[in-house]
């Protein structure tokens, strides 16, 4: 079986120590292909570093996080946009959303940055990689207005309603299935039972949001069979169809 986890920040500073041999790990579970989604200026160069380091593996991203968004952030936005037109492949803008999770001092600068990249990626044609953190109602407000068929990604670590899942999927978004996916209260496997597994990406935003067994520690892209594990078990299916499946909506929505 052959797996790619559509969201890991394996480049980031937590896997310094022990990146080769998280990597090996990777390769060791059947995790043959990464999404590298892009963060901001502090960690972007580390990012491409590794995509050019294994290119049949690392698949990089660029975008700008919404917790990265600040009083600079026009500054900031045109680094991202320099990189969109620098002639290196990117198969994805992001992560890019909204966050009112931490901080909502920047709240209007982030849904500005949010839907500039948005309007960059469908000029391109290029999926987005969204992120939702309290805000999947006025994330889908704003996307509403945006949605052609243009507008394609993925809504990140989805946690959302069936109703909610319903109308990212009716604009055009795969809904990214990570960790919170074993969780013992999650609401998660019940809104997945009820979703086609063709709209589904496995994911696991490494270093965070590790399944359990591994809860609370830091979370790698070899875990990504966990999740599909669970996930056939959800559907009712084989993890051999979940592996099948997933990758190939990979495949699709990011042209690889």
């Amino acid at each position: 079986m052959r797996f790619i986890d559509t969201h890991s920040h394996i480049y980031s500073e937590e896997f310094d120590a022990d990146r080769t041999d998280a990597v090996n790990r990777c390769t060791a579970a059947g995790v043959t292909r990464l999404i590298l989604p892009d963060i901001d200026a502090t960690s972007r160069q580390a990012m491409l570093n590794l995509a050019d380091s294994n290119p049949a593996m690392f698949f990089p991203a660029a975008g700008l996080h919404p917790t990265s968004v600040g009083a600079q952030y026009k500054a900031d936005l045109q680094a991202v946009e320099k990189m969109l037109g620098s002639g290196r492949k990117l198969y994805a803008i992001g992560e890019i959303g909204i966050d009112l999770y931490w901080d909502k001092t920047f709240e209007r600068e982030q849904f500005d940055a949010f839907i500039a990249q948005v309007k960059w990626a469908k000029e391109l044609r290029l999926p987005i990689i969204v992120h939702i953190r309290n805000a999947i109602e006025k994330t889908i407000a704003a996307l509403e207005p945006l949605a052609d068929s243009n507008l394609r990604g993925v809504f990140h670590c989805f946690s959302g309603t069936l109703q909610q899942a319903q109308q990212a999927i009716s604009m055009g978004f795969m809904l990214g299935i990570g960790g919170v996916l074993t969780f013992k209260k999650s609401s998660l496997p019940e809104v997945v039972r009820q979703i086609n597994l063709d709209k589904l990406l496995l994911e696991t935003d490494c270093p965070y949001l590790a399944p359990v067994p591994h809860r609370g520690k830091r979370n790698e892209s070899s875990y990504i069979p966990i999740i599909a594990r669970k996930l056939a078990e959800i559907q009712g299916i084989t993890i051999e169809e979940v592996a099948r499946q997933t990758t190939r909506n990979a495949e699709v929505l990011f042209g690889l």
